[in-house]
């Protein structure tokens, strides 16, 4: 069990790694995840991040032992804590894009969710799953299923037991890329086109100033609920006149 982080230039991918156990979030291996994404956003080297998780699942969703232990216990806090991991993910300061190429249920659907971006190979698939296990959805999960896909189709995930797989995901909405391979769809090999899939499209926001990148995801999560184009237009115009000094040419030096 652990959570590993290879660096691609500016792009850190993030594995979480308990292939055993279907990489499903204990309260240990959720903590883990929290500490190497927050620590990856206040790396100044790091410009995107790229999430995934080791074959043959992207994420089973949350121990379910330790999620009984919390309710037996009532507490709020373990709770939060099998959270933190796609919080922090959902909280990150830089771009995050989500490589999928297996399940991702109930917990690893949200921590899909908490990506900026998802990629998927064509062994993903998507399941709430939260009712089929007499369970209340948590972690945000009805909020950012709304945003990802709209309400009937959250609904259809949350109330119904809908699944998705990795053509419905990428119709839906819920994904934004499907790649595609040849030969076995959960091959290692395939799992690998989709992360390297991920990390080339990390690179795009890497190419750019990281300072750039930051304020520009952050004027994304500001103006989604803005009512009116002319309030975009005001929070935009700070930071657009920040980045256009980049475009000030230097002044030569003069000469002796």
């Amino acid at each position: 069990m652990d959570v590993v982080v290879e660096r691609c230039g500016a792009v850190a991918v993030v594995t979480v790694s308990d292939p055993t156990r279907r990489n499903a979030l204990s309260l240990e291996l959720s903590d883990r995840l929290a500490r190497v994404v927050t620590a990856c956003d206040h790396d100044g080297s790091v410009h995107a991040i790229v999430i995934t998780g080791a074959p043959p699942a992207f994420c089973a969703g949350g121990d379910l032992g330790a999620l009984a232990a919390a309710g037996e216990a009532g507490s709020e806090a373990d709770l939060r804590r099998i959270y933190a991991g796609f919080l922090a993910v959902a909280n990150a300061a830089v771009p995050t894009v989500a490589a999928v190429n297996g399940p991702a249920i109930g917990a690893g659907l949200n921590l899909a969710l908490a990506c900026d971006v998802r990629l998927v190979g064509p062994g993903a698939s998507f399941d709430a799953r939260f009712l089929q296990l007499g369970i209340h959805p948590g972690g945000g999960m009805t909020w950012l299923a709304q945003r990802a896909v709209g309400p009937q189709v959250a609904a259809a995930m949350a109330l119904f037991g809908e699944p998705l797989d990795a053509r419905e995901a990428l119709r839906t909405g819920l994904a934004y890329r499907l790649v595609e391979v040849d030969g076995d769809p959960w091959s290692p090999a395939a799992h690998e086109a989709v992360v390297t899939a991920a990390v080339d499209l990390g690179r795009r926001a890497a190419a750019a100033s990281r300072d750039l990148v930051v304020a520009t995801k952050a004027a994304l999560r500001a103006t989604a609920t803005m009512p009116e184009h002319s309030d975009a237009v005001t929070y935009e115009t700070a930071p657009q006149l920040t980045s256009l000094v980049s475009l000030i040419p230097p002044v030569p030096e003069k000469g002796g």
